[in-house]
């Protein structure tokens, strides 16, 4: 999965960044998954990025959460 940036979520709509978040926490899963069995990483950065990348998707629906509505 592309790294997304902070544009492109914001692009999303709620319903499309909730599948986003669902796809990456699978993702983390079956990662953190074949590090604890032993089977290693292809990419061992891929775990700190996917993390990145929800925290993002959590920080710009707080963002929205708090603007103050026009």
């Amino acid at each position: 999965m592309a790294r997304l940036t902070a544009n492109d979520i914001r692009k999303l709509n709620p319903a499309e960044r909730q599948k986003k978040m669902d796809e990456l926490f699978n993702e983390l899963t079956s990662v953190r998954i074949q590090i604890a069995t032993g089977g290693g990483s292809d990419n061992p950065y891929r775990t700190r990025a996917i993390k990145r990348t929800i925290a993002r998707i959590l920080t710009i629906q707080r963002e929205e959460e708090l603007k103050p509505e026009q």
